[in-house]
């Protein structure tokens, strides 16, 4: 019995560009314009018709096994680890981590696999029109600020904050773990940065009061001239850089973005290593997944030219990234500050006078400095009574 020969369309136009060029009434030339080949292809095409019939215009590898397919065992394997330690993981994730174990398998083909056995659902989104914007041309020319709170730690731990720091000509980013999106956790944030990077620029921030101040000038503030600043907003103005802030999170897209992939594959990895504290979370962040995810998902810039640039060596960082208040000096030399009292010694010089303004700052490390043209003055606590008897 002989064995039936299915043949596909493109098998039955060549049979019929083929007998045309045997019969005679079609060139080789004809037979591979119909056949949408080229002419060495086509001439191959027509020896093997001749040599075998109909049977030599299959494909040759028509039945035989891919030199690429991967075993049944090591596929079953695959599936198997997959829902035992990855569970929940999408195929791209899942393909990186079962690579480390030496599993290798393409992110499509463990798609394939997952979808077949009901392992992973085809979910669809479709958000509202928006209009493309271009990256910018070079790195550092704008920094995208945000923070993202989410259950990172999952039901190990409560809520808490991954801020990011994206830049948007390569999508290079930065992550610093914090409890919630504070300016004290910007202000690190964007110190890590400028001391790794340079100062970028311009930055692209939300509307908060964390990046901004929405409050009304202090008294010192008004008899200065000064408009009311949050410590972050003044920091960057003292740096030089641009602050915009964004009028939508759509406006902070590729930061926005950023957040989804971390909550995809940062809660991914806080689960295999069982973090359960913000401590441990910044550990994880600084082992290398920062740098692992920036090489995969960072771009070079259009342009060579970096638009960082170095801070005054003699700039005192901690005087940037600080709380800053004017305050006025009282009748007998001393400073209210956060309900604490302290006393101007003598020996100052230049001393201020009663009624002259001096700045005070308190540092991320937790210190207070006070500053009286440009020149730190030297203070004393004093201990009020009250605080003598709340103590006792």
């Amino acid at each position: 019995m002989k064995e039936a020969l299915v043949m596909t369309r493109r098998d039955q136009r060549r049979l019929a560009a083929a007998s045309q060029v045997v019969a005679r009434k079609a060139t080789t030339v004809e037979a591979a314009e119909q056949m949408g080949v080229s002419y060495r292809q086509a001439k191959r095409i027509l020896k093997r018709y001749r040599d075998q019939g109909t049977k030599g215009l299959q494909h040759r590898g028509r039945s035989r096994s891919s030199n690429r397919r991967i075993e049944e065992e090591l596929k079953q394997e695959i599936l198997e680890r997959y829902q035992e330690k990855y569970s929940g993981f999408g195929p791209t994730l899942a393909a990186e981590k079962l690579e480390e174990e030496g599993l290798e398998v393409d992110h499509e083909t463990l798609r394939r696999w997952l979808l077949a056995s009901g392992l992973l659902q085809r979910t669809r989104r479709r958000g509202p029109h928006r209009s493309r914007r271009e990256r910018k041309q070079h790195f550092g020319e704008l920094v995208q600020l945000d923070g993202s709170h989410h259950r990172w730690m999952e039901d190990r731990a409560g809520e808490s904050c991954l801020l990011c720091m994206v830049d948007d000509a390569t999508g290079l980013a930065q992550y610093w773990m914090a409890e919630e999106e504070s300016s004290e956790a910007a202000l690190e944030m964007l110190w890590e940065w400028v001391k790794r990077y340079g100062i970028p620029h311009s930055l692209y921030v939300d509307g908060l009061n964390v990046y901004g101040a929405r409050r009304q000038p202090t008294v010192e503030e008004q008899l200065e001239g000064l408009e009311a600043r949050g410590p972050f907003e003044l920091a960057c103005q003292k740096l030089g850089i641009k602050l915009i802030v964004a009028g939508s999170p759509q406006a902070k897209g590729r930061v926005e973005r950023r957040h989804g992939v971390m909550q995809d594959r940062f809660v991914k990895e806080l689960r295999l290593h069982q973090v359960s504290t913000l401590e441990e979370a910044r550990r994880v962040l600084r082992s290398g997944f920062v740098e692992k995810l920036n090489n995969r998902l960072a771009l070079l810039p259009a342009s060579e030219a970096d638009f960082h640039y170095a801070p005054d060596p003699r700039l005192d960082l901690h005087r940037v990234f600080c709380w800053e208040q004017l305050h006025t000096v009282s009748n007998d030399w001393v400073i209210q500050h956060r309900s604490r009292f302290y006393q101007i010694l003598r020996e100052n010089r230049p001393l201020p006078r009663p009624k002259d303004r001096v700045v005070v700052q308190n540092w991320l490390n937790g210190s207070l400095h006070m500053y009286f043209k440009e020149k730190e003055m030297k203070i004393q606590e004093v201990v009020t009574a009250s605080r003598v008897r709340k103590a006792g």
